[in-house]
């Protein structure tokens, strides 16, 4: 039998919580009832819950908190203890249904109504979340439903058993921090047996769960989980597990031998093969690196990247004082990319428009949202197949703003988006969105080479402020020195192996690149771009008709030009030569061209944040 719960609408329960948060425990208990006059039901399937069963339950939730010291008293341990306790009374006794559990305003109903005292005993003046149900990860009494009905295994003899392998914090990580994982009871389950076998003597648990999890993130686009057996599932995530535990006990010991490190890890499995070709460091750049700028007011901003690519345009924001909460990027590789280089960094591999807020709330408010979107088409290919998912990026992109309210956003894509009259209806739309929220905007076509970076490469942006805010805004002025040419860039790595031509090649290189060309996924390998850009490569002593595996040798014709590598397109975007790169030559090449050269996003992040500081 499944029951229907009484629910209390947002508008009844936020000022009942502002009155409550300021109440004794005893005078809670004293506003305890078992109904509300505003309450309400909805029909998704089952009877109403009645007032004696509502009075039985809280008899036993009462009765399990006063075990763990309420109403005076509590610590850690015996609150660890209470829920694990409570989230299988709650999911064995309640007969509620998913749909049903799903529901916030049930919980706050709970919260609030029934069980007042002890939801403020639990969480002592707790914020929002803990009791509306805001987001159901952090109610006091939803979480624990929902980590039941996502452990539960009904042939055990202990059917929550489970509950016991993880802590709140790390089985936050599976279900809160990690959605794509933990929304699924079978992934979940798997994750918890392999889990409690493995041997972590000496690791620190949170960043080895952390850093499996972020392994199994990468997965999830090309593998089924839900399709695998019990036994298989097992098999390749205790395989994924011990690639992590390997990681950690090769961090946790300083290794003088790289060869052997890239060896080791490329043994570990098929997954795990592709690092080595990402490890070697590239040639050391003389274009100067970015580095925050000294400031009298030094207050760092939260951020949330989307359309992330290789991290290039966060690394750049990242000296101009934002740190991300969150990066979001649909390509494994390039979530490797940014794992490789910031492992604090919270990268998640999904399609932006299947993000939303509730799957991280401290995304809310956030200080910017950025992002260098997919390269739109004109107007005129509205409805087109190769349009539809670009301009669903952006979409996607305004439509976060208006759900997360952020006091600044930076969005990067074509010149066109910003000058073409044939983009006249998309700059009208977006203008219009960001005035019903509250923005005012400006729009700029930037050229990377006025910023150090050794490329004419022009880029098209948005910046919207929050109202307060903008008029405090200006775009970044030009560098005042030139940028460095091509043969000062890439002069280095073209006589590290000997090619006696080198010097020649430089002097012949003597002017900026055109613009490096990602490419699209939708066709072949990797080139350096369209006819014309082939032809200015080729007047700069550069065969542009594919990437070369590493720079000409002694043994290389002095007259014949050679192709540039993965590692020397990196430096050509001006890629801090340490930021490696995971996947085959391709897919590295295609993170590099869709890349937003570092400099060109601190200049302009810089802005923003002398915006949001004044």
């Amino acid at each position: 039998m499944s029951f229907l719960y009484p629910r209390l609408l947002a508008e009844q329960a936020r000022p009942l919580f502002e009155e409550y948060r300021h109440l004794t425990i005893t005078e809670l208990a004293g506003r305890v009832v078992v109904s509300h006059e505003s309450a309400v039901y909805v029909a998704t399937g089952g009877d109403r819950v009645s007032a004696a069963r509502l009075q039985e339950l809280r008899t036993d939730v009462v009765d399990l908190a006063r075990r763990a010291g309420f109403p005076d008293d509590s610590d850690r341990a015996r609150n660890a203890d209470f829920d694990l306790r409570l989230a299988a009374l709650l999911h064995a006794e309640m007969g509620m249904v998913p749909a049903e559990a799903a529901s916030r305003d049930a919980w706050a109903f709970l919260a609030l109504v029934l069980l007042p005292d002890v939801a403020f005993w639990r969480y002592p003046q707790p914020p929002r979340d803990r009791v509306l149900g805001t987001d159901l990860t952090r109610h006091v009494f939803g979480r624990l439903w929902w980590r039941a009905q996502l452990v539960r295994s009904s042939d055990d003899s202990e059917p929550y058993g489970a509950l016991k392998i993880l802590g709140e914090a790390a089985f936050d990580q599976i279900y809160a921090r990690r959605a794509a994982l933990g929304g699924s009871p079978h992934m979940v389950r798997a994750i918890l047996r392999v889990w409690k076998d493995l041997d972590l003597t000496g690791l620190n648990e949170r960043e080895t769960l952390r850093d499996f999890l972020k392994r199994l993130l990468r997965l999830a686009p090309f593998v089924l989980f839900d399709g695998i057996e019990e036994h298989a599932l097992d098999h390749e995530l205790r395989a994924v597990a011990h690639e992590s535990v390997d990681a950690q006990r090769l961090t946790s010991q300083p290794s003088t031998d790289e060869t052997s490190r890239t060896g080791q890890d490329t043994a570990r499995s098929s997954v795990a093969s592709e690092w080595s070709a990402a490890d070697s460091p590239r040639e050391k750049s003389p274009i100067p690196q970015t580095a925050p700028a000294a400031s009298v007011d030094s207050r760092r901003f939260r951020s949330l990247e989307i359309c992330a690519g290789a991290g290039a345009q966060a690394l750049g924001l990242e000296s101009a004082g934002f740190d991300p909460v969150l990066l979001i990027d649909s390509k494994a590789d390039a979530c490797f990319t940014i794992d490789l280089n910031r492992p604090d960094w919270d990268v998640v591999c999904m399609d932006v428009s299947q993000f939303h807020p509730g799957m991280r709330p401290d995304t809310l408010g956030i200080d910017l949202l950025s992002g260098g979107l997919p390269r739109v088409k004109s107007s005129a290919t509205v409805g087109r197949a190769e349009d539809t998912e670009e301009r669903g990026v952006l979409r996607a992109a305004i439509g976060l703003v208006r759900e997360l309210r952020p006091k600044a956003v930076l969005l990067e894509n074509v010149p066109d988006l910003v000058e073409s009259p044939s983009f006249e209806d998309d700059r009208s739309w977006i203008e219009t969105e960001l005035k019903s929220e509250g923005y005012r905007w400006s729009w700029r076509v930037l050229n990377a080479a006025d910023f150090g970076v050794p490329q004419n490469r022009s880029s098209g942006f948005l910046v919207a402020l929050q109202d307060s805010y903008f008029f405090r805004f200006s775009w970044p002025e030009p560098d005042e020195l030139p940028p460095p040419t091509v043969g000062q860039v890439l002069g280095p790595s073209m006589s590290a192996y000997g090619w006696p031509g080198a010097e020649r090649w430089v002097k012949g290189a003597d002017r900026l690149a055109p613009a490096l060309v990602g490419g699209s996924d939708r066709r072949g390998g990797a080139d350096l771009g369209p006819t014309g850009t082939k032809k200015a490569w080729a007047s700069l002593g550069v065969n542009g008709n594919s990437l070369g595996d590493e720079p000409p040798g002694a043994d290389f014709p002095v007259d014949v030009q050679p192709k540039l590598t993965v590692d020397q397109a990196a430096l050509i975007q001006a890629i801090p030569p340490e930021w490696r790169l995971f996947g085959g030559k391709t897919s590295r090449y295609r993170q590099i061209g869709h890349a937003m050269p570092p400099p060109l996003a601190t200049a302009v992040g810089r802005a923003i944040a002398a915006a949001l500081r004044s």
